[in-house]
């Protein structure tokens, strides 16, 4: 593969992104919807983040832990409530890092 043919299909990619993800947004940003439609749609973005999250935690490198042995999914009750009560996403993340590192060191 050439150079310019890289160049290429990264510029057509790009576009082609645009193209799909733009011209909805263009479409919709003029559009006032129902209050129980934005409401709706405000729960995606969460509902993604679960789903990418959920899987990572109960499968790890693709396969599953037993209960008893994965820290992943112990760390996730700390990081949990340190972003309930505090709203802090760097808080919840420093806690769930460190959550994770001793749960994998005294688990092993």
């Amino acid at each position: 593969m050439t150079a310019a043919l890289a160049w290429g299909l990264v510029a057509g990619m790009a576009l082609t992104n645009l193209v799909v993800r733009g011209t909805p947004m263009a479409v919709m940003s003029r559009l006032r919807l129902p209050a129980t439609v934005e409401r709706w749609l405000g729960y995606i973005p969460v509902s993604v983040m679960a789903a990418i999250v959920a899987v990572q935690v109960l499968r790890p490198d693709g396969r599953y832990l037993p209960l008893a042995h994965n820290p992943y999914l112990f760390a996730t009750l700390p990081t949990a409530l340190v972003y309930r009560y505090t709203r802090s996403f760097l808080g919840a993340t420093v806690i769930g890092i460190l959550s994770f590192v001793a749960l994998r060191y005294l688990l092993g």
